[in-house]
């Protein structure tokens, strides 16, 4: 067997009755370079796409290479190598005698395997048991996957056969369960296992079944992630900040040195950023600049809204009324479990209404040691989770809080901070949502000056915000009614539209 080197991945040596080796890869983009599988091609050169099934599901050691012009013959052929995420589903497909067509390329080596897709004749014949497109649902699943530390062993999967309906069919489910296999966290899989066999059990009530199926629906539909992260660009993330944010040169600086240790250690830091400022001074729009830096999906928790931690932990399947938590629901939404969690007023955190304090949830969301929900009773990993918290003042924030987090605080803006955020950002960008030019809205310098003189008083920009909004509206009302190509505003004009 001839040693098979892709850029130095590193490959396991299969138990002695399985003929294929299988090599660790976290490739999200398969090529012929860099393939799912190869497969022998010394006897024949195959085509760029190949029909047939995967067959010997014990040892699943061969593809069958439909034949001649009639497609009734074929010609066997062995499997040489294997991505290691997807031995669980070459498994399922070659139990289930599923027609499917590979695309690769012959090399030197083998035939070099980089996408599978379903067949599926007119009769319905060979139709998956999750709806159309499960397999290339999977396929993009088990891609975004990270390398099982082992490969996944014989399983039980012998007992119904598919159905029609869709992913949150318990046959949809089980089959996604056989097929990404050890690319699932351990304890997770072991968890699904246990409440698969309660969803199908005619032991335990309608309620439990209901209960466990939508549970295994919400939690199979998260792409569970480990804690590596790619190297970011930190020039680019430069430049998003500079996009998005006028100013604010420490909050700045804090970001690039958090995304230079990401590219030293591939983690994230232990700690969060706790930005702390007046009201409307861009604390959430530089957690939004992150999660864009990260490429990470974001969720925001408003804690001024949660009165009781069983809003953040969910409550238990005792009750027929039962659901998840707002962090399990994040994670739901998010699809992923690598995601920017902004956490709103942090300040109101401790202020729980007799059922125990939210804040001490909050703790066991931070320390990225794993997250329970009462719903989903099962240990979810938070080590992809970056918490940014925003703040308006300090003193109300327990010392255990503040400890999971860098705190950065931000000053309100000067007077020329706020004209230059008025005139190259708020007023340019209300402009671009009417979809007009800037130059059909134009202020006259002493305009300018009075609008920001109105507002000198107030924290933040919100204010200026929304005075850009009100004179972009009249400036259209005057074109679009008046049929001018411009409207010109002076210290009178602006004051009559913002009266």
């Amino acid at each position: 067997m001839p040693v098979f080197d892709f850029n130095n991945m590193t490959y396991n040596k299969e138990p002695a009755e399985v003929t294929y080796q299988t090599f660790r890869s976290s490739e999200e983009n398969p090529s012929p370079e860099k393939p799912i599988m190869l497969i022998d091609n010394s006897e024949k050169k195959w085509a760029h796409h190949s029909n047939g099934v995967f067959t010997n599901p014990v040892k699943k050691t061969s593809f069958e290479f439909e034949d001649g012009p009639d497609g009734k013959s074929s010609i066997s052929a062995d499997i040489l190598l294997i991505d290691s995420r997807f031995t669980s589903l070459l498994k399922w497909l070659g139990e289930n005698h599923i027609n499917v067509r590979l695309s690769g390329k012959n090399r030197e080596d083998g035939y070099a395997v980089y996408k599978i897709r379903e067949i599926t004749f007119g009769n319905g014949r060979n139709k998956l048991s999750a709806e159309d497109g499960f397999l290339q649902f999977m396929m993009d699943r088990l891609l975004a996957s990270d390398a099982p530390d082992e490969d996944e062993v014989d399983e039980d999967n012998k007992e119904e056969v598919g159905d029609s309906m869709k992913l949150t069919s318990l046959q949809s489910i089980k089959d996604f369960m056989t097929c990404a296999g050890r690319t699932l966290p351990d304890n997770i899989r072991l968890w699904a296992r246990r409440n698969l066999a309660v969803a199908r059990s005619h032991e335990v009530s309608p309620e439990e079944r209901r209960h466990a199926q939508r549970a295994l629906s919400i939690m199979m539909n998260v792409q569970w992630k480990n804690n590596y992260f790619e190297s970011i660009d930190p020039e680019e993330a430069r430049r998003i900040l500079d996009d998005e944010l006028y100013g604010m040169e420490k909050v700045k600086q804090r970001i690039i040195e958090t995304i230079i240790q990401i590219n030293r250690t591939h983690t994230l830091p232990a700690y969060g950023l706790l930005l702390i400022g007046p009201a409307g001074t861009g604390k959430s729009q530089v957690a939004y600049a992150v999660a864009k830096i990260l490429k990470l999906p974001w969720t925001t928790l408003d804690m001024s809204s949660i009165n009781d931690p069983e809003q953040l932990t969910g409550s238990s399947r005792v009750y027929a009324n039962a659901k998840p938590g707002i962090i399990m629901e994040a994670f739901s939404m998010a699809g992923e479990s690598n995601l920017v969690f902004i956490i709103n007023e942090l300040d109101k955190a401790a202020s729980g209404k007799g059922n125990g304090n939210p804040a001490d949830v909050l703790l066991t969301l931070l320390d990225n040691l794993g997250f329970t929900d009462n719903y989903m009773e099962c240990l979810v990993p938070t080590v992809g989770v970056y918490p940014i918290a925003t703040a308006n003042e300090k003193d109300q924030i327990s010392a255990p809080l503040m400890s999971r987090f860098a705190v950065i605080e931000i000053p309100d803006y000067t007077r020329e901070e706020k004209k230059v955020i008025f005139q190259r950002f708020a007023l340019p960008k209300v402009l671009k949502r009417m979809s007009m030019k800037e130059s059909e809205c134009v202020l006259t310098n002493e305009a300018v000056d009075a609008v920001i003189d109105r507002y000198m008083d107030t924290t933040g920009i919100r204010d200026l915000e929304q005075a850009a909004e009100h004179i972009a509206a009249n400036a259209l009302y005057q074109i679009e009614v008046n049929h001018i190509e411009q409207a010109v505003f002076d210290v009178e004009m602006v004051n009559n539209v913002l009266d």
